[in-house]
This record gives C-alpha cells, sequence and structure tokens, in this order.
C-alpha cells in the first residue's frame, strides 16, 4: 500500500498543498479554524503520517536534544539522563542519546551527527580533557550556535558553551577535612586518568586540604575511571602499603569516584581486607546504587538529577546570554560506616546509614 502523501490531503480537504503544510507541519502561518478542522480531519481519515524534516523547516526546531555521556552504564550518568529526560519531556523535547566510552573522537563523531539532524541543543556530560583536544569542538559549535544551536556541558567550563559543573575540587577538600576531623591520620588516594579535569581536580582538592593539616598521602595508585578501574588499583595499593587494622592507624583510601570505590571493597575482600575493620574508604558521587552497598559507603553528594534538569532548562533559555552561563553544582559530604574509627567495628553486618 502506497504511503499518503501531502497533496492526498490537500485534495481529500479541497485546499492547496501549502495550506495543508501549513496546518500538519506546525507553520506560525495557519489558515481559519474551520479550515484547519478540515485539513486534520482529512489527515486522520487517510492515515497521514506528517514529514518530521518538513515540520522541523515549518517550525524552525526539530525539537531533538542531542545528549553525549562518556558511559551509559555508570549510574552517575544514567542518573544524570534520567534528569534530563524528565525536564526535555516536559518541554515537549526528544532527547536522542550517544555514548562514547570516554573516547573523544567518538565523541567528536556524535556532535557532528547532531549538528547534522538540526537538533536544537547540544548537552556534552561528563569530564573535559585536559589539554587543547577540546579546540577540535570549537568550530564546529561555532557555526552550530551562528545558526541558533544550543551547547550545555555538565562538566568543567568551555568557550563554546553554558555549563553545569560539580563542585570537584572545593567539595573533595572538606570531605579530607571531615575525614581528618573524625581521627583519621594516614590516607590514600585511588585516582582516575590524568588525562581528565574532574579525577584530577577531585585529587588535587583531597590532596591540598590534607597539606594544610600537615598530612601527606602515604601512596597514590591510578585506575580507569570504572568499577574495575577501581578494583584494579585497590589490589596494587593493598600490595604496595602496609595495611594495619589498629583502631587509630587504620589507613583511610580516597578513591575520585564511588564506581571506584565499590570496585576497590570487591578486590579487598577478595584478599580478606574489611571495611571498615582492617581499612577505611570514602568515595564522590552518591550514586543511588550505594542504596544497596554495605557497609554504606562515606562520599560527597552530587545533587545529580537536578545537574541534569538544569542542563536542559539552560539549553532552552532563550535569554540574551544563556551560552555563556555558567552553574555550580554543589557536593555535601555525607559520612557513613565505611570510614568509621570507632571501637566498635566489627565483621558483624551493620546497619547502612540513609541517604541524603
Amino acid at each position: 500500500m502506497a504511503a499518503v502523501r501531502l497533496q492526498d490531503v490537500a485534495a481529500a480537504a479541497g485546499v492547496s498543498q501549502a495550506t495543508a503544510s501549513r496546518v500538519l507541519n506546525g507553520s506560525s502561518r495557519i489558515p481559519g479554524e474551520g479550515v484547519a478542522d478540515r485539513v486534520r480531519a482529512a489527515a486522520r481519515r487517510l492515515g497521514y503520517v506528517p514529514n518530521a524534516q518538513a515540520q522541523a523547516l515549518a517550525r524552525s526546531s526539530t525539537g531533538l536534544i542531542g545528549l553525549i555521556v562518556h558511559d551509559i552504564a555508570d549510574p552517575y550518568f544514567s542518573t544524570i539522563v534520567r534528569g534530563i529526560q524528565k525536564e526535555a519531556r516536559a518541554a515537549g523535547k526528544l532527547v536522542l542519546l550517544a555514548s562514547t566510552e570516554r573516547d573523544f573522537d567518538v565523541e567528536r563523531q556524535s556532535v557532528s551527527t547532531f549538528v547534522s539532524h538540526r537538533a536544537d541543543a547540544i548537552i556534552l556530560a561528563g569530564s573535559r580533557p585536559i589539554g587543547d583536544f577540546d579546540h577540535h569542538l570549537e568550530q564546529e559549535f561555532a557555526a552550530y550556535r551562528e545558526n541558533g544551536g544550543k551547547v550545555v556541558v555538565i562538566g568543567q567550563s568551555v568557550s563554546f558553551g553554558a555549563a553545569v559543573e560539580p563542585d570537584n575540587y572545593a567539595a573533595s577538600g572538606r570531605l579530607a577535612e571531615t575525614l581528618y576531623e573524625q581521627g583519621h591520620r594516614r590516607f590514600a588516594i585511588i585516582g582516575g586518568p590524568d588525562n581528565l579535569r574532574t579525577p584530577v581536580d577531585r585529587r588535587d582538592g583531597f590532596v591540598d586540604a590534607l597539606h594544610r593539616r600537615g598530612v601527606a598521602p602515604e601512596l597514590e595508585v591510578v585506575g580507569e575511571f570504572s568499577r574495575d578501574g577501581g578494583f584494579d588499583a585497590a589490589r596494587n595499593l593493598a600490595a604496595d602499603l602496609a595495611v594495619t587494622p589498629h583502631e587509630r592507624d587504620r589507613l583511610c583510601v580516597f578513591a575520585v569516584a564511588d564506581v571506584m570505590a565499590i570496585g576497590a571493597i570487591a578486590a579487598w575482600r577478595e584478599l580478606n581486607l574489611h571495611v571498615p575493620e582492617d581499612l577505611c574508604i570514602a568515595g564522590f558521587d552518591d550514586i543511588p546504587t550505594l542504596r544497596d552497598h554495605t557497609p554504606g559507603l562515606t562520599t560527597v553528594a552530587l545533587p545529580l538529577a537536578e545537574m541534569g534538569r538544569h542542563a536542559i532548562r539552560l539549553a532552552l533559555d532563550d535569554s540574551p546570554t544563556p551560552g555563556s552561563a555558567h552553574e555550580l553544582a554543589f557536593g555535601t559530604v555525607v559520612l557513613r560506616d565505611s570510614s568509621t574509627l570507632t571501637g566498635e567495628a566489627s565483621r558483624a553486618p551493620k546497619r547502612r546509614s540513609a541517604l541524603i
């Protein structure tokens, strides 16, 4: 069966094809209500499906938001995506998702694809690279923005769009201060790749705060910015550093992401090391999956879903200067069982602390 054409609808309604197009494709030049009703009725009767590209031309908008994340399997990103989708749906927009696995060549290809599909806005969620790699995006985004496109980054501020920036450096410093005030004096770091600004900022904020207290980490190891990266780094740390389970001399490890901390705990469990009885650990992000994790993980809570919602609001903002807006998402230190130094620590199961 041949597809119903716009001219078929126009003929059935007794109007010109241009009039039928204006009614069905969302043009601001809509004919009288009686004519519009007749065209819509004919379209329903014939089963006509409007052409999305024609609608985009008529409205000067596709209704599409391009979203690029580093790793959709990471709860950090899936929580942000949920916030983006909820806000976009309320605004009548459809989100198209691309995941890059932290390959910035794939990110650039995804940007080009969204630009070619005339997405109304493009959101990049995730750490920006260190160095001049982002210069490769500037030229393409310059032309895109000149044609009315919006760019928002959930990560560090950039020259080519608005940004919702997590409070990485300062919040890591507050975490270090809080752990010191708990009584911790021995520290180690599980860091991420040194070409990404997020793990570097978190590591630097934590270490700088310790230095202000006259303390230096005993060891720093790095891994991929993932659960498996934390697992491998934790095994290396245990092999290179003595772990003493004494109450006031317990090592406290800062992993620059919750997923890395979870991987670290799994690695130590295989080595018969237990948290917090043998060593302590803290993470960063407060991902939702921590609700099911024992012991409860001390961390820095970021408003992940709200960060996504705010990114959509910036992307849809028609005010004169939304493209240069820079909003900070503050992190809150949350203490749970994984960093306890109390004498009652035992190998018996502990009650999970409530999330905030």
